[in-house]
């Protein structure tokens, strides 16, 4: 079974990708000479190791990088089947090459001098941003994410838990050469930074609320969501835990500002009314972005 992305070449689709895995390369590249690499930080990664045989060696690090994922990249395609696709290896290669080129024209400076925090803290939203457009493209950033992938095939656990413990294992190796606590700590913060920003740049940064509304004014609450508010939403149908009365819940999606307008009408007709609100992280369907715009985006 192939896992690979196939894109008609030269088609409008095969240009975005191509355009997004340079432009996230590039950002990922500055991320690393800009604000990682200057202060030791350790994000895991082939890049975290790159970075530590970078002090102990002298080694480049977009070279040692490359070292590192084009034999990882071979071996997952002989265990695991051919899912690394060419944009995969043009995103490692882009990478490696950014991150050489940009420290040969810049120097190896940071961008902030005597500010770890803040570089740790713009180096993971580089980084976020970076890897969030090559996922973006449909590519994988290739490194340890083949090796948790490989764990996984072998030891049958979750492919995100072990590679928190890959990149958690390469975070102390870092702790064990530079023998400074403050590395790991920043390295955390990059870390669990440039997860949030990969998970906006996928998700998408929405406002939109889940609501949950258990109330006996139902059929109003209905009319003033679909008549005021413009919007839809379904009758769930359940019973009460405490006396198993028939309960008539609606499921609806809106905004803050619709949000706050329903929650005032709510309190007037029904007080005593059940509301859940949930942060809704992506809305897909009718009303919405469509599921064949996410899926082409």
């Amino acid at each position: 079974m192939t896992f690979i992305q196939k894109d008609r070449f030269l088609s409008r689709k095969w240009l975005i990708n191509y355009l997004l895995i340079v432009i996230g390369s590039f950002i990922l590249a500055s991320g690393f000479v800009l604000f990682i690499t200057p202060y030791k930080i350790v994000p895991g990664g082939v890049y975290g190791i790159a970075i530590v045989l970078h002090y102990i060696l002298g080694t480049p690090v977009g070279l040692t990088a490359l070292s590192m994922d084009i034999p990882l990249t071979l071996l997952g395609i002989k265990i695991l089947g051919p899912r690394f696709g060419y944009k995969t290896v043009v995103g490692f290669l882009l990478t490696a090459f950014f991150v050489d080129g940009i420290t040969y024209f810049y120097g190896d400076q940071p961008l902030v001098a005597d500010e770890p925090l803040l570089s740790a803290v713009f180096g993971g939203v580089f980084l976020g941003i970076g890897l969030g457009l090559i996922f973006k493209s449909k590519a994988t950033s290739g490194g340890t994410d083949i090796v948790a992938m490989i764990f996984s095939k072998y030891f049958h656990l979750p492919v995100g838990q072990l590679l928190i413990w890959v990149d958690s294992a390469i975070v102390m190796i870092g702790l064990l050469v530079f023998q400074d606590w403050k590395i790991p700590l920043y390295s955390l913060i990059v870390i669990y930074i440039t997860g949030k920003v990969i998970d906006g740049i996928l998700q998408g940064v929405d406002y939109d609320k889940t609501l949950f509304i258990v109330s006996e004014k139902y059929e109003e609450i209905r009319n003033k969501i679909i008549n005021d508010l413009n919007r839809g939403g379904t009758y769930l149908h359940g019973s009460g835990m405490y006396n198993g009365a028939d309960k008539t819940v609606i499921f609806t999606v809106v905004n803050r500002r619709e949000m706050a307008m329903l929650q005032e009408y709510i309190h007037q007709i029904d007080p005593k009314a059940f509301v859940t609100v949930i942060n809704a992280n992506e809305i897909l369907g009718e009303g919405f972005k469509s599921l064949r715009d996410k899926i082409e985006s």
